[in-house]
């Protein structure tokens, strides 16, 4: 067995940044940072370059995550073990890690967004998020980061001073300071800066394709993965008009309608507890309550609406969603041994008259599933990802590849994937995670999506040896690789099931709005 083997010390592992020397530690020939400070930022403003300094600072602890406007609450932590980790405003960290510290490696480097909507989350919350397997296994750069969320991060006050004029849209503007860092520094961390991937899931895949929209953040990164990134009515933008809800926070906090900037000075707590008793109000009446990006001069607006900038139409991109998004609860515990009569009354109750239709086609899309499966079959993801898929595969200055991730966990007798459930096979962070493990099967899925991952980060293709051939889709024909056991590629493989499961009028178990616990709950 080889021995394990770390190093700190005063002489190493240290690296010149542009504002001054870091030092990590290495362990077992990959070297970690933990908690560099990429930008600094006042509250509701706009992020500004880390001031210079002088010595070595350490890197060796986690940044601080931006705090949520609610408690979170471990459940179901076996589907999606959690980590929690101290709140601060002052929460611009990023964390890397690599496999060399020389600036001639020009390794490829993937930058992780988070999930939590735009509202929570942090770069550490999942403990499937560790990069260290990936940048091992891949021989790649591996960045993670914070940035400021919920009403910190996304509140619209620019009719209240010159200074606020992007408030709207400052957690995406600290993202793009960490792209704008990596582009400075990485090549110190072995990077290449000419070869960065952004890739997230759920709102961290909603922050890629917010970002390809952002003229800003044009030739920071150069790819893009968009994990069950899209869900309609959720990012609604069509509300701007902030002046009802700034109003009402002033109110509750007993201050006049002239003394917005007083809000800058408020204790996160009392101001979240401020958002928290107004908002729900305000947003029945369907007034605008941040939350989210607002498209402004920074940000042109969802592609699937205003189209792809001529920038966003040159990004490849692999984009997909997996089976049973929202099938937290229970499934059906050992499904196989319901019987064909139990089966079918199930799906009734739940399909209508539309339930013959509905089998047939499952049963052509998907013949390895139980049809106890078709119960969880996501529509709220997949339509709105189809859609996506569509649009951005019409321009040809770039690739398209989609994916569906359809594996089934050995829990409660077999349960479909479920959101976040694909996050670490992408990690290769399976055996820390272990309800993902099954001896002989777990570890090829790993290798495979972890594999493709990472060959669509080094050359903007996701094929490898051990899939099946993986073309990029065109318009009418979205090829889609299934990663199953059996991984196949599908031509438009779902599109008839999908059209007919609409015509059942899905409901989602939440009733959308921008409430900040619903976004935790939907999109964490």
């Amino acid at each position: 067995m080889t021995a394990k083997n770390f190093v700190c010390s005063s002489a190493e592992p240290i690296v010149q940044t542009k504002a001054g020397k870091m030092r990590g530690f290495q362990v077992n020939g990959t070297y970690t940072f933990h908690g560099i400070k990429y930008a600094d930022a006042k509250r509701f403003q706009m992020p500004t370059e880390v001031a210079p300094w002088e010595g070595i600072k350490d890197a060796l602890a986690y940044g601080y995550v931006s705090p949520m406007l609610t408690q979170d609450q471990p459940q179901m932590e076996v589907l999606v073990p959690h980590r929690y980790w101290p709140m601060d405003e002052n929460c611009q960290y990023l964390n890397i890690w690599t496999q060399s510290l020389e600036p001639q490696a020009k390794k490829p480097v993937m930058v992780w967004l988070h999930g939590g909507g735009f509202a929570a989350g942090s770069s550490i919350e999942q403990v499937a998020y560790e990069g260290d397997k990936l940048s091992e296994f891949g021989d790649v750069v591996v960045v993670t980061l914070n940035h400021r969320l919920n009403i910190l991060g996304y509140m619209n006050l620019s009719a209240f001073g010159d200074k606020y004029v992007n408030s709207a849209n400052a957690g995406n503007a600290d993202m793009v300071a960490a792209l704008k860092w990596i582009q400075e520094n990485i090549t110190a961390f072995g990077g290449d800066p000419d070869n960065v991937t952004i890739f997230g899931q759920s709102g961290g895949g909603m922050k890629v394709w917010t970002l390809m929209n952002t003229p800003a953040a044009d030739g920071l990164f150069h790819k893009g993965v968009i994990q069950s990134g899209l869900i309609d009515g959720f990012l609604d933008t069509r509300k701007t008009d902030s002046t009802a809800i700034v109003k009402a926070l002033l109110t509750e906090l007993n201050f006049g309608e002239v003394e917005v900037e007083k809000l800058e000075a408020v204790p996160y707590p009392q101001l979240a507890a401020a958002y928290n008793k107004v908002a729900p109000a305000l947003a029945m009446q369907g007034e605008y309550i941040g939350g989210n990006p607002m498209p402004n001069e920074f940000y042109v607006g969802d592609p699937r609406e205003v189209g792809f900038t001529e920038h966003a139409k040159t990004i490849p991109v692999l984009i997909g969603s997996v089976f049973g998004e929202f099938a937290f609860g229970p499934g059906v515990p050992n499904k196989q041994d319901a019987t064909e009569e139990a089966t079918m009354e199930m799906l009734s109750q739940k399909y209508g008259s539309l339930t013959e239709k509905l089998v047939t086609q499952f049963r052509e899309a998907y013949p390895d599933k139980h049809l106890t499966d078709l119960l969880f079959l996501d529509t709220f993801f997949r339509i709105p990802t189809k859609d996506f898929i569509e649009k951005k595969s019409v321009h040809e200055e770039a690739p398209t590849y989609s994916y569906l991730f359809a594996y089934e966990f050995p829990f409660e007798g077999g349960k479909i994937a479920w959101h976040c459930a694909e996050i670490p096979f992408v990690f290769h962070n399976t055996k820390r995670v272990p309800v993902c493990l099954i001896p002989g099967v777990s570890d090829r899925m790993e290798e495979r999506i972890c594999g493709a991952w990472v060959s669509f980060a080094r050359y903007g293709n996701p094929n490898i040896p051990s899939l099946p051939q993986w073309p990029a889709c065109k318009p009418g024909d979205e090829a889609t690789m299934i990663f199953d056991r059996n991984c196949v590629v599908k031509h438009n493989f779902d599109h008839a099931l999908m059209d007919t499961l609409l015509k059942t009028n899905p409901k989602l178990p939440f009733l959308p709005s921008n409430e900040a616990e619903e976004e935790g709950f939907i999109l964490h």
